[in-house]
């Protein structure tokens, strides 16, 4: 099977999510390209039509799975290959590309929606299926918080809070998270900004907590990654979060009151220790490898209803 899989590099550079899942594919036998899309909006997405067919021409795939509403509309724009779109969060709740995310759900031949929460606004009934990305868990993994901070140089002594986002991100909301934290002497909110893979590994093993204040979520992977490295948790009720972290000692949901923020950091500080997430994440089928066989039985669907 010969899968393209389309993304926005408006970042500059593919997302970790996009790529691990690929790479997952891509273990399970599936040959997997790779196209960017570059220009914002629907003007600029609509500029890399000619180098999409283009490269659909060379590479012949036998799939197209789009991440996201606008990269699967410029799939869509073509009809000779079936698109598999995942809606990851921002193309339903941005009320603004959520119309254009409706109309490529007609389009693709089948949708996958990362959250409950994300699947019931968009009102799509037919050809969808629930499907979180996956956590690479021989990545995330526990270690001793000590070696991790050692690691990172951090003090061994200090309390530490991992923001789950860059602060300049108005959706991830900074502004609740640094009025709650400064309730605490001591404790210090380190941005989740520039950071490699391994060196998130790091900081999730080295962090007493990680605090998540989003606005909106789809399925935030870092909340998995947290979880898969058994790191204590404060989150808003947002996208998949409270299935995935509710019942786990040391995790806790709050509401974006400051008071309940602040009192729920308290707690999950006072815990002091290391959760169980992980035995969560491998028990829902988070994992990369489940995930990555769930999405394969999608593309084998939509090619035997392609031959019928």
């Amino acid at each position: 099977m010969r899968l393209l899989i389309v993304y926005s590099r408006n970042s500059g550079k593919i997302a970790p999510f996009i790529q691990e899942q690929g790479y997952a594919l891509s273990q399970l036998g599936v040959e997997v390209a790779y196209f960017p899309i570059e220009g914002k909006g629907l003007c600029g997405y609509l500029k890399n039509r000619k180098q999409l067919l283009s490269m659909i021409n060379v590479f012949l795939p036998d799939l197209i799975h789009a991440h996201y509403g606008l990269s699967g509309l410029l799939a869509n724009l073509q009809r000779k290959i079936p698109v598999i779109t995942t809606y990851h969060g921002s193309d339903i709740n941005n009320i603004k590309i959520f119309p254009l995310s409706r109309l490529n759900m007609i389009l693709a031949a089948h949708n996958i929606f990362v959250s409950k929460k994300n699947r019931h606004k968009s009102h799509q009934t037919r050809n969808q299926s629930l499907i979180p990305c996956g956590v690479d868990i021989n990545l995330f993994q526990p270690i001793s918080k000590v070696e991790a901070r050692q690691l990172l140089n951090l003090n061994a002594d200090k309390k530490y809070i991992l923001f789950a986002g860059a602060f300049a991100n108005s959706v991830k909301n900074s502004a609740l998270a640094k009025s709650a934290v400064s309730f605490f002497q001591d404790v210090e909110l380190l941005e989740l900004k520039g950071y490699s893979r391994h060196e998130v590994t790091l900081l999730l093993n080295a962090v007493d907590l990680l605090l998540l204040t989003s606005f909106s979520e789809g399925s935030p992977q870092i909340i998995k990654e947290a979880m898969a490295c058994n790191c204590p948790i404060v989150s808003v009720p947002v996208g998949d979060v409270e299935d995935v972290i509710s019942g786990i000692d040391g995790c806790y949901i709050s509401s974006y009151q400051l008071t309940d923020i602040v009192a729920k950091i308290k707690q999950a500080l006072a815990f002091g220790g290391r959760t169980q997430g992980r035995n969560r994440i491998i028990e829902m089928g988070l994992d990369s490898d489940s995930i990555s066989a769930k999405i394969l039985n999608v593309y084998n669907k939509v090619l035997s209803k392609g031959k019928q």
